[in-house]
């Protein structure tokens, strides 16, 4: 049986270069990041369109954009990688204090940083020569295929409706509750649903155009509207808005409190029923059986046991 034909042209190095360039659309940041020359890499590049009878890369106004062409190519080229570095790494293969390994996590900005902060402390201490690569999440990332085709090992979320196509466990519980400023009358004398609704609301911009979050979702059950005055981009932004104002904010009690121990800021009850925000790893079968992956998961989860036996 022939194993190999001898006119096959592409290799692993070709692979990479190529899910690199369409990733960077750049051949100077390929080249850095591969530690290459960029000569080496233009090079390749040149093989690359040979090869697949493509241009791959065009110039634009903006920059360097992948044909369509590349864009077709390159969940193929990473899945083929994928299956090639399992073939590599056996399971005795991963070692925590050794790997050079770079581990990538999506998460949403309104996770409690008390629990990313204890993420890196234990990663830090596991694995000091890895890397951790935290990816912000927003309304127009697709997850899913990130996942899927290995941009992402672990996507951190709170869906109501966890997706079905994908393993996930829960990292654990948090409280909902009103942060408000200092000196706000809420933080004296507590507040009723009669308030929360007419109170004015600083609000995050949706993390899902396909989900509507927790919080969302209660209030349209009740049927209880709030006053949206103030929208930003980012949770991490809104504590600092709050400061002698009106405004007010749903969110967790964890990150509220980090928020309240370094601001001028309190923490009150919620008025309204919202149930516990549980928040979910959430992985792809590709991984599933990875060893390096197993003990990424079993450190995202010791993290989170660890906040709640703190709070408990």
């Amino acid at each position: 049986m022939t194993l190999r034909r001898s006119d096959d042209p592409l290799d692993t190095y070709l692979l990479r270069v190529f899910v690199l360039l369409i990733g960077e659309r750049s051949v100077s940041r390929t080249a850095l990041k591969l530690n290459q020359s960029q000569p080496a890499i233009s090079a390749a590049l040149k093989r690359l369109r040979d090869i697949l009878g493509d241009p791959l890369l065009v110039r634009e106004k903006g920059g360097m954009v992948p044909t369509e062409r590349a864009l077709a190519l390159v969940s193929h080229a990473k899945g083929a990688l994928a299956e090639i570095d399992r073939m590599v790494d056996g399971p005795e293969a991963f070692e925590p204090d050794s790997t050079r390994h770079e581990f990538r996590i999506g998460s949403p900005d309104y996770l409690a940083p008390v629990f990313i902060a204890g993420v890196a402390e234990r990663f830090r201490s596991e694995a000091p020569q890895a890397r951790l690569t935290l990816h912000s999440l927003g309304p127009n990332f697709d997850f899913e295929r990130s996942l899927a085709e290995g941009d992402l090992d672990v996507v951190i979320g709170n869906w109501p409706e966890p997706p079905h196509r994908m393993h996930l466990s829960m990292l654990l519980e948090d409280e909902i509750v009103c942060l408000v400023a200092a000196s706000h009358p809420f933080a004296r004398k507590g507040m009723s649903a009669e308030d929360y609704a007419r109170a004015v609301h600083v609000v995050p911009m949706p993390y899902s155009i396909s989900q509507r979050g927790v919080i969302d979702s209660v209030l349209a059950s009740m049927r209880i509207h709030r006053e949206e005055r103030v929208v930003v981009q980012s949770f991490t932004a809104a504590p600092y808005l709050l400061q002698g104002t009106d405004l007010v904010f749903t969110t967790t009690r964890h990150f509220a409190q980090f928020y309240a121990n370094l601001l001028p800021l309190a923490i009150v009850p919620s008025p309204i029923a919202f149930p516990p925000m549980r928040f979910y790893q959430l992985w792809h079968e590709r991984n599933h059986q990875s060893p390096g992956h197993r003990w990424l998961r079993r450190l995202l989860s010791d993290c989170g046991r660890r906040i709640v036996s703190a709070s408990a």
